[in-house]
């Protein structure tokens, strides 16, 4: 039995772990709490997202849920390229209801059973990370399982757990498929061997080297400034469905480029002169604009 980490303590770990990590909104305090306990935690649980459009969108679907299954759905995203987006902390919709005898094997770190009850809410239970994978046969990225395992190793360290503790969600609620294409025991070897201080990956370690652009200021998104900043920019806003562009993307910032990061804008939420096509931290942060 062990309390959950603090929120900081959380993102601590998982920075030392080497893995990328990035913040969204009030995630430390965005939870599910007022509908049950928080805790005490056991192990980790695993899944993959389902069908997406873009992964800057899963990660806010994860961040937010839908009606019928409210926000967060986990603690954190891991996309792609293995970084950990942390969208919410605390009792979370991600567990459900799965077999009581299952999270008595986890608790004591021995075989699991088969899961054929749905007799336990898991959410109090279990820290989970939601891993951008449509389920459909995609191929898993080198980079992002290195990533999924390493998390899964600083949350066991951190509360001295062994690497039973670490499940997928196929293997808690009955009909899950989720990781789907992933053998889950070879999944808990390669965390026992991060336990173990040995390497599983060729992937080198991320030593905050970050993937994408940081925002260049307001000033410099400008008519008549050229750059191959602006030309990924552009690329994502058409990754996103909101590309303005009759030819383009190009490196010369335009007036589409303009009528384009205002639909972004729109999209995020925003309206009046907050959608006004000039960038700002917030929205390009969220767009995700890779270095060039």
């Amino acid at each position: 039995m062990a309390q959950p980490l603090s929120a900081d303590q959380f993102r601590a770990i998982l920075k030392k772990s080497g893995v990328r990590v990035v913040e969204h909104g009030n995630w430390r305090t965005h939870n599910r709490n007022h509908k049950g306990a928080w805790g005490p935690v056991h192990g980790v649980t695993i899944h993959h997202t389902g069908p997406y459009s873009t992964e800057a969108g899963m990660v806010e679907l994860c961040r937010t849920g839908y009606t019928s299954l409210p926000g967060p759905l986990c603690h954190g995203v891991i996309d792609r390229s293995g970084t950990v987006h942390l969208v919410g902390y605390g009792r979370g919709n991600h567990a459900g209801s799965g077999d009581e005898d299952v999270l008595k094997a986890v608790i004591a770190e021995k075989s699991l059973p088969p899961d054929n009850e749905a007799n336990t809410d898991g959410n109090p239970h279990f820290y989970g990370f939601e891993c951008i994978n449509t389920g459909g046969g995609q191929m898993w990225p080198e980079a992002q399982l290195d990533a999924m395992h390493k998390v899964s190793a600083a949350l066991c360290r951190a509360h001295d757990w062994a690497a039973r503790s670490v499940i997928g969600h196929k293997e808690w609620q009955p009909g899950k498929p989720d990781p789907a294409d992933i053998a889950m025991n070879d999944f808990r070897t390669a965390v026992a061997k991060i336990l173990e201080g040995k390497p599983t990956s060729t992937v080198p370690p991320d030593v905050d080297e970050p993937r994408y652009a940081p925002f260049p200021g307001a000033a410099y998104l400008r008519t008549g400034r050229r750059s191959a900043l602006i030309t990924a920019m552009g690329k994502r806003l058409v990754d996103e469905g909101c590309g303005r562009y009759s030819k383009g993307p190009g490196p010369t910032w335009t007036d589409a480029d303009r009528g384009s990061y205002a639909a972004w804008q729109r999209k995020l939420g925003y309206s009046g002169t907050d959608a006004d096509g000039i960038p700002g931290p917030t929205s390009w942060a969220r767009l995700q604009v890779p270095k060039p």
